[in-house]
């Protein structure tokens, strides 16, 4: 229905602030906008077509509007954004935060607080520094943590009743917190307070307050304590120098946007800046940016309208925002922004000076940050983690894939291999392969067989007990080489460890169907599908790791004597009896003074109780 037959009820709206909303012939919403007065807002688009693909496209489909009055415009804007949010209309500018650097979760809701590795910030009230740059940054700050502040990094309960500490308090990684008489309560937090410090980058301040503490234990002639505390000192300046040196004192608290406009979309950069320092990065990308209807042709301010209110929607706004064009409802944003922080918020468009130059650098982040993300490989990558997210309904996109498979022969010399895609391409420094036996020990000649399920269960629940160990990564989806068995399998293995929250699907051969959890039947996707295509390369790959690691192990079991297992039977010895009786057989029959004549009467007596059992 073209947008001439809604012209009657155009005409009624009120001359009034509110937001309209574009419906298809289905019932979606395809468009939510605000306005000063909606009349004239939506009139508009009357006369629109034309202006870009874009709109002609929304004119052609819109089928119903719809709106709502408001008391002003800031509400208004408050209004469409949480509609936006909630239907993601398709004509909207639509953002997404497409960083994958981890954060450090310190978890002060526990009662005694750990420091972990972590891929998303939640509201579950624990603190949350970053994200680092490069990722392996973060695990190595885990790893000071314990180190230099000695907080815990187990999982156990802690109530101070164990009788001794762990190893970790031993080599001085921990303050045992664990036994009452080591640790108290009032001294564990002491050090969560400086890890927190040091994690928000105050590291001048954590430094002076440990030279205080070093200075009154020396004073107090507690000289260890002293020295630990000065090393620690030390060692929080040296890290603190090195922090990146985006630090312009005057800037005080801002953020600033870059942008960059093609094509294939829009890239935005924000440069979080506090107390002058640059704290955080942001990356968003867009989709859905030509010009509003009715409005002239200034793309970049648009996108930059949406980005501010979405970006804001959960996050409180600092005392001035830089952007690198005027916003088309600037007083609005501002009047809505200083609302939700409590106070006045300014949006700025700065023109000289270091502001100015801050501005440019997001600008130049964004230009390369678009180059990285639509350039044809890259594309290709994104529309298939993309489509598979909106497959899966996953919350963000499955930017770490890894995958499992296993690969015997009748239950022989099973093993598994892990591979790992990141952003649609594989890492093969990271992948593993593993040795499944039934007792979950190397294998012997009496254990050697193993069915698929539980060697799935093998693997899976070896694999993620070491991230636990290590602090991660974690993968935002798990793909498991088989069907629901399989997946069962897995799922199990991850129940155990506490990480059921993490999402696994099972992808059976031949016919390519896939199964997850919450559905009972498995899902078939389309044969071209970029998101099934990605799928079946990862589990291809994870296919001939495994291959290639069992054609390996079947070969050195091929080279491997029955003689071996025997005690005290080593390579000379071995090569002893062969060439004295010709063969494992003939061993195996020669008696005991046979044997005596060539390896002695213990080593004797062990071959012959070896063979005994067999």
């Amino acid at each position: 229905m073209p947008i001439g037959d809604l012209k009657r009820q155009i005409d009624r709206l009120p001359e009034q602030p509110g937001v309209y909303l574009y419906g298809n012939a289905a019932g979606d919403t395809i468009y939510v906008g605000k306005a000063r007065s909606l009349r004239d807002r939506v009139r508009s688009y009357l006369g629109a077509r034309g202006t870009s693909p874009k709109t002609d496209a929304l004119l052609d489909e819109a089928a119903t509007l719809e709106f709502v009055v408001t008391d002003s415009v800031v509400e208004a804007l408050a209004l469409e954004n949480n509609l936006i949010k909630q239907r993601t209309p398709k004509y909207n500018i639509l953002l997404r935060d497409d960083k994958n650097y981890p954060y450090l979760r310190l978890t002060t809701s526990e009662a005694f607080p750990r420091v972990l590795v972590a891929r998303d910030v939640a509201r579950d009230g624990d603190v949350y520094a970053g994200p680092f740059m490069p990722a392996s940054l973060a695990r190595r700050l885990m790893s000071l943590s314990h180190r230099v502040f000695g907080l815990r990094s187990c999982n156990e309960a802690i109530d101070g009743r164990r009788g001794r500490p762990c190893l970790e308090y031993d080599i001085k990684r921990c303050l045992a917190p664990c036994v009452a008489s080591l640790c108290s309560r009032e001294d564990y937090a002491r050090a969560v307070q400086d890890a927190r410090l040091f994690l928000e980058g105050r590291a001048d301040e954590l430094a002076g307050e440990l030279e205080q503490r070093m200075l009154a234990a020396a004073a107090d002639e507690r000289f260890e304590q002293a020295a630990q505390l000065r090393d620690a000192a030390r060692t929080v300046r040296s890290l603190g120098g090195r922090q990146q040196k985006m630090a312009t004192p005057g800037l005080g608290d801002r953020d600033v946007f870059g942008i960059k406009l093609g094509p294939a979309g829009a890239a935005i950069q924000v440069f979080e800046v506090r107390r002058g320092r640059v704290v955080e990065r942001v990356q968003l990308f867009g989709a859905g940016t030509g010009s509003e209807p009715g409005e002239p042709p200034a793309a970049e301010a648009d996108v930059l309208q949406a980005t501010v209110q979405q970006f804001y929607a959960d996050r409180p706004a600092p005392p001035e925002i830089h952007v690198p064009a005027a916003l088309p409802e600037a007083e609005a944003a501002e009047a809505w922004l200083g609302e939700r922080a409590g106070r006045r918020v300014r949006i700025v468009v700065p023109r000289r000076g270091d502001k100015r130059g801050l501005l440019d650098l997001a600008a130049r982040n964004a230009a390369q940050a678009y180059e990285t993300r639509y350039n044809r490989e890259g594309a290709a990558h994104y529309e298939g983690l993309e489509t598979l997210r909106a497959a899966l309904g996953l919350a963000g996109l499955p930017r770490r894939i890894e995958c499992f498979d296993i690969s015997t022969i009748q239950g022989a010399e099973t093993v598994a291999s892990m591979v790992v895609c990141e952003d649609g391409r594989m890492k093969k420094g990271e992948y593993r392969k593993y040795r499944l036996k039934a007792d979950g020990r190397r294998p012997t000649a009496e254990s050697r067989y193993l069915d698929d399920f539980a060697a799935m269960r093998q693997v899976v629940g070896r694999r993620y007990r070491r991230a636990l160990e290590a602090g991660g990564p974690f993968p935002d989806l798990v793909v498991i080489d088989g069907g629901q068995g399989q997946l069962g399998a897995a799922y199990e293995a991850l129940e155990e460890l506490g990480l059921a929250n993490l999402v696994a699907v099972g992808l059976a051969k031949r016919e390519e169907l896939l199964f997850t959890r919450d559905r009972e039947e498995p899902l078939a996707l389309a044969r071209s599908s970029p998101a099934l295509l990605l799928l079946q390369q990862v589990r291809d790959e994870a296919h001939r790791f495994a291959v290639t690691f069992h054609r390996q192990a079947r070969r050195m079991r091929d080279l491997h004597s029955e003689l071996d297992n025997i005690p005290g039977v080593g390579p000379r010895r071995r090569r002893a009896l062969l060439s004295a009786f010709g063969s494992v057989a003939a061993v195996r029959r020669a008696t005991r003074e046979e044997l005596t004549a060539v390896v002695g009467a213990s080593v004797a007596d062990a071959v012959l109780a070896h063979f005994s059992r067999l």
